[in-house]
Parts: C-alpha cells; structure tokens; sequence
C-alpha cells in the first residue's frame, strides 16, 4: 500500500475512534461523488490528495503527504451550516498536532481550511462542502 493511502486510512481511523458533536462514519474514498438525496446524511470523506518528496539525508526522503477530509451534507438553513462548520473545527482540533495511532511515524505537519464553504453548492444546491487538507511528513 502506498504512504499516501496508508495515511489516508490512518486518518480515517483515527476519526472512526473519536467522539465528535455530530455522528459520522468517515470513508476513505478517491472520488467523493455523492447526489442530493445521499447527502440527506452526513458524509464525512477521507481522499489522498497529493504527495511531495524531498531530500532528507543521503540514504532518505521526506515524504509530505495531503490529505483532504471533507464534510458535505444537504442543509435547511444558515444555523445547520454553523453547527457543520463547528464539526469541521472538531475535525480540525482532533487532528491537529497529534501523531496517528496508526501511522505514528507520520509526523502532523499543518492544516488548511478551503474551501470553508464552497459558494456554488449552497448557492446550487443548498449543500455545505467544506474540506480540510491535512498534512503529514514521514521519512523514508
């Protein structure tokens, strides 16, 4: 399995492990294509991103992996984007600064927010997406 894939499902894991205000099951998944009447639900995704290599020694590479962890759900209303967006921060705060129990050789490197809110689905379709980019290194 690849080093971006393995993080993937660490990552996948470690929110299955948690306890966040709102109930969920993250999937880790390569193309997160949901229709309307899915995202009734909550669907938190769990997709590899890209992977950059870098010199770390002569004999080893830093590996920094991106993983995006997106939130969509069809919303009534601009408080139910609230409460989403605090999930997302949830998300975030788990994550963050925090070693994975099952990639613990994968340092966490930082995270990025964007879109918080991506204007075309709710404007279309009056569904939240919001993606976190999630960033690891490992050397090898």
């Amino acid at each position: 399995m690849s080093t971006l894939t393995a993080l993937a499902d660490a990552v996948k894991q470690s929110l299955n492990g948690a306890s966040f205000s709102m109930p969920f099951t993250a999937e880790r998944l390569h193309q997160p294509s949901f229709n309307l009447a899915e995202l009734a639900t909550l669907r938190v995704s769990v997709v590899p991103k890209s992977q950059a290599i870098a010199t770390a020694s002569r004999g080893n590479s830093f590996f920094d992996c991106a993983i995006d962890v997106g939130v969509q759900k069809k919303v009534a209303d601009d408080a139910e984007v609230d409460d989403l967006l605090d999930l997302v921060e949830e998300i975030a705060d788990h994550l963050r600064l925090k070693r994975l129990e099952q990639y613990p050789s994968a340092a966490w490197l930082s995270i990025e927010h964007d879109p918080v809110v991506a204007a075309e689905h709710l404007d279309q379709n009056r569904q939240l997406t919001s993606v976190l980019t999630v960033t690891y290194r490992v050397k090898r």
